[in-house]
């Protein structure tokens, strides 16, 4: 064949390649060319969408930035109003020559009015529901889509009225959005509006996938198998084929022409698969599986989903202390280790893809298997369970209601049945996911916070319920109908003051915190599963800087103070402090001292926690990160930043853990294995002092089982080896894993006042910092007028030994590199 003819056909097939099928479903997303403005003016601005009245007002510098200074009290007033939303968009004659025309919106936040072209087509009432509207009837060439939302208090007066009695906790029980909006004793009150989520155009002739769901039927070494269960919009009117294809097979089903079903299951098998696992014990295998169907050998659409392929399961078998909790995973009982997370951003839009991977690598660097999604948030968006699913972070997933009684009217229940189909639908494919919760401490609120007071037995039989039919009923319900996930009614099942609290389900402590209980009561009150627990600090000097737009780091401010949501928050960290360090008479040391005070803290927790293996299979504390730059329980500031905490949690959940149990005459060493396999290694015990100097020592091998927590040497105080125990350390190495005990509080502590030794060298990713001193140094803090990440910081600089520590960065310079550390705040 001649050259010129092959060059033409090879265009030709490039150019045939390139075109998009015209079988395929048009979707066209409805993201540009967004304004808004007041319903009682006539200025119009600028709009992103996805997004919120709050940012556009921000990016329009309408109204100033309700995070810096004392802002969030200045911009109520947009709550308060009526926005309207517009947009023009063309359709093509090939979308108007569809069969099917709709309109998705999978986010209005909350009540709005949609126009097309003036016509009303729907109606919303829930920031959670993904609504389709057919338009055929409506769209035009050219259209104007407006939406009208109206500010929540409106409905939520209507729906208060309606009652005979009063339910708590104010109107937000009445609308179905992110409950932490109107404000909780972590985050701002910027209760948004807007289109929060993407607007889309969607034509189609005949059938599309409408969604599929693949279900376990048996999953072993030797074989999964797997129910690919497929919803198609509306019943095929010509011969089609589905086919789906897994692990390099292809499985198909024909569907004659006139054939009314719209569900079809696809029996699939995958031989010696490779399961998905938490990434502390295996990797997080993913199978992409494809799901096409074709008419005359076209295909008409098409649909991609991850699988991972495990076995999981909640157990909660009635044992000799009560009832366990725990979570099995492959035939593996798998202590749980992470926390609570909550929204990124109170304006939901400023969370970016980059927000997402950075969180979810941070909650892995840090040891973690485990994210608890708190109900009174969001169902997050996709990303946020695809890196879940990729990363190995297992899941649990609350419905959204949060600490207050809801509603039992029809409509609303009927509201929250949709709510929760919907996000059923979206959310169950992810392997991550392995509980979903009714509720986070509704249950608990009822029967110990006093919200009965005052009302009739009639009127607490109908509140109660009403509870039951919506978390013992209809959600459960749609979970098993929609999932293969097990249900948990409410967090904690029982409230703190129930005994039951430590033997059965899992629990919330906050004596610690709330009712100023010393950490030491997290050893002696150790429940089955620990979902919540936690303790304040400050942020990095950087977010204190941004909140009162100064370079000087200022703790008494006006702008600080609206930044403390919790009423006894400053007085709680100086009550905590006091007790166990030495109070500064500096805010930068007061700052570093209350990250040291909440790490310490926590780590006693988590540590006796673990210590209970099995009784206790699980420690989630309060919480990962911050919605806005405040001062909070979060381990992660708003801006990014590692607290103390979050280090020491790294330590602490590793798989290998060494862990001590202080008694009046010796101190007790626990090993504990994650592992799915045991170990054989020596123990090492040495007693030093702060110089240096080995006063004694002692080794043994030992064996630890796998996943267990062993006694497996004890440590006797009274030895005679020394009177000074404040300044003396146990210290503690197994293998690859170490630990060290103090004999007094951190206050107590003899510390010297030397010089720390600063080595610094680049290397390919930043970096590498060398650190020596000829005595000991307390819990050194690195930071520098750099951006970046220290991968290890508020550590212990032994005597005479080097500590070396990477400085992730891209800058070209480390910037100006200080310390700070207990030996120099004690000598100030």
């Amino acid at each position: 064949m001649h050259k010129l003819h092959i060059i033409i056909i090879s265009c030709l097939t490039f150019l045939t390649a390139c075109q998009p099928n015209k079988e395929l479903p048009i979707i066209k997303t409805l993201d540009s060319n967004w304004s808004f403005r007041s319903i009682n003016s006539k200025t119009s601005h600028k709009a992103t969408v996805p997004g919120n009245v709050y940012s556009d007002l921000i990016d329009n510098r309408v109204i100033e930035d309700p995070f810096i200074g004392d802002n969030e009290v200045k911009v109520q007033w947009v709550s308060d109003s009526i926005w309207l939303y517009q947009t023009r968009f063309d359709a093509s004659s090939t979308i108007l020559s569809k069969e099917n025309i709709h309109l998705n919106f999978e986010g209005l936040d909350t009540y709005a009015q949609v126009y097309l072209n003036d016509s009303l087509i729907l109606s919303s009432n829930n920031a959670f529901r993904n609504y389709k509207v057919p338009v055929n009837d409506f769209i035009l060439s050219k259209n104007t889509l407006s939406i009208k939302f109206t500010p929540t208090r409106v409905k939520e007066e209507i729906e208060k009225n309606k009652l005979k009695y009063t339910l708590p906790e104010g109107g937000r029980i009445f609308t179905r959005k992110a409950q932490f909006q109107y404000g909780w004793d972590w985050g701002p009150s910027l209760n948004t509006m807007g289109i929060w989520k993407d607007i889309s155009l969607n034509a189609w002739d005949d059938a599309k996938i409408e969604n599929v769901f693949l279900k376990k039927k048996s999953y072993t070494e030797d074989q999964a198998k797997i129910t690919a269960k497929i919803t198609l919009s509306n019943p095929p009117k010509e011969p089609t084929l589905i086919v789906v294809s897994a692990a390099g097979k292809d499985f198909s089903l024909p569907i004659q022409a006139g054939n009314q079903t719209k569900q079809f299951d696809i029996p699939l098998t995958i031989d010696s698969p490779k399961f998905w696992w938490p990434h502390n014990l295996g990797a997080p295998y993913l199978y992409e599986i494809e799901v096409k169907l074709l008419k005359a050998d076209v295909v008409t659409d098409n649909m991609t989903v991850n699988h991972g392929i495990r076995n999981v399961s909640l157990v909660t078998d009635e044992d000799q202390h009560g009832q366990s909790f725990y979570f099995m995973v492959n035939d593996i009982p798998v202590y749980m280790k992470g926390a609570n997370y909550i929204p990124q951003h109170s304006l939901q839009n400023r969370v970016t893809t980059n927000h997402y991977e950075k969180l979810l690598q941070d909650v892995v660097d840090a040891n973690m298997n485990m994210l608890r999604v708190w109900g009174g948030g969001i169902y997050e968006n996709n990303i946020f369970y695809d890196l879940c699913d990729k990363k190995g972070i297992l899941v649990w997933q609350d419905f959204m209601y949060a600490c207050a009684m809801y509603p039992g009217d029809e409509l609303f229940l009927k509201n929250a049945e949709k709510e929760a189909e919907d996000q059923l639908l979206r959310l169950r494919n992810h392997p991550s996911i392995v509980l979903f919760c009714g509720n986070n401490e509704n249950s608990e609120g009822w029967h110990r916070w006093g919200w009965q007071n005052g009302k009739t037995k009639a009127q607490r039989d109908k509140i109660w319920s009403d509870y039951l039919k919506l978390f013992d009923s209809i959600l459960p319900n749609q979970v098993a109908k929609n999932t293969d996930v097990d249900y948990w009614e409410s967090s904690p099942k029982y409230g703190r003051g129930n005994p039951k609290y430590k033997s059965e389900g899992d629990a919330h402590d906050w004596w610690v915190w709330h009712d100023g209980y010393p950490f030491e009561h997290f050893e002696d009150f150790v429940p089955r599963f620990m979902s919540e627990f936690g303790f304040q600090s400050f942020p990095s000097p950087d977010v204190m800087k941004f909140i009162n737009q100064s370079n000087d780091i200022q703790i008494v401010t006006k702008a600080i103070r609206s930044h403390q949501k919790h009423h006894r928050g400053f007085e709680l960290m100086d009550l905590y402090m006091e007790r166990d360090y030495l109070i500064p008479n500096n805010d930068e040391d007061y700052i570093f001292l209350s990250q040291l005070v909440q790490a310490r803290g926590m780590r006693l927790g988590i540590e006796a926690h673990r210590r209970a293996k099995p009784y206790n299979m699980g420690t989630l504390y309060w919480q990962l990160n911050d919605c806005w730059p405040g001062i909070s329980w979060s381990s992660i500031d708003h801006f990014g930043n590692w607290k103390a905490f979050h280090y020491e949690a790294k330590d602490a959940f590793e798989n290998v853990l060494i862990s001590f149990e202080r008694h009046s005459d010796r101190v007790d060493v626990y090993i504990v294995n994650d592992l799915i396999t045991s170990l054989d290694e020596t123990l090492e015990m040495k007693l030093i002092d702060f110089e240096g100097n080995v006063l004694w020592n002692a080794s043994k091998q030992i064996n630890v089982p796998s996943s267990s927590s062993n006694l497996v040497n004890s440590f006797f105080i009274d030895s005679g080896l020394t009177s000074k125990w404040n300044q003396v350390l146990l210290q503690v190495n197994f293998g690859d894993s170490k630990n060290t005990y103090f004999f007094v509080k951190p206050k107590e502590l003899a510390l010297n006042n030397n010089e720390i030794e600063l080595d610094i060298e680049k290397v390919n990713e930043g970096y590498l910092i060398s650190l020596s001193s000829i005595t000991f140094q307390k819990d050194v803090m690195l930071s520098s007028t750099t951006n970046g990440h220290f991968s290890d910081n508020y550590f212990d600089l032994f005597p005479n030994e080097i500590k070396q520590v990477l400085f992730k960065t891209e800058a070209s310079s480390a910037g100006k590199l200080s310390f700070n550390c207990l030996n120099k705040v004690f000598y100030k």
